[in-house]
């Protein structure tokens, strides 16, 4: 009888989840962190994108205890024991909102909203909140 060969090692999704909201208006900001850290646990190619109201979840100093929340950046240092790699922030969201791309929590790439389109067209899949 013949041995049935193995199945080729599968390609991992390469997924995109943006960060498009304030951190603290809803729970929207930290269900999207652990949407993207669950993916990373299961060796998924993950993209986490900020952009609108969302570049407010990379400012540091805040607290989120005062309205009974979590702090996002717990989930922040997990990215990288996950090997989330791929960080982007969006040039225009940071100037609209009076931000600079070096003083914010995670080291990201800044691309502008062209390139940022660019990279999303490219993703296996979306996921947006």
């Amino acid at each position: 009888m013949a041995a049935t060969p193995a199945a080729p090692p599968r390609k991992p999704k390469t997924l995109a989840f943006l960060c498009r909201r304030s951190p603290w208006g809803s729970g929207h900001a930290a269900e999207m962190l652990e949407a993207a850290l669950i993916a990373g646990a299961f060796d998924q190619e993950v993209h986490l994108a900020f952009l609108d109201d969302g570049v407010f979840q990379l400012v540091a100093g805040q607290r989120p205890d005062l309205l009974g929340r979590r702090a996002l950046d717990q989930g922040f240092g997990e990215l990288a024991d996950l090997d989330v790699e791929h960080v982007w922030v969006e040039r225009e969201s940071l100037a609209e909102r009076g931000l600079e791309a070096d003083r914010l929590l995670l080291r990201a790439t800044v691309l502008d909203r062209r390139a940022m389109a660019e990279l999303l067209a490219r993703m296996d899949a979306v996921f947006s909140a």
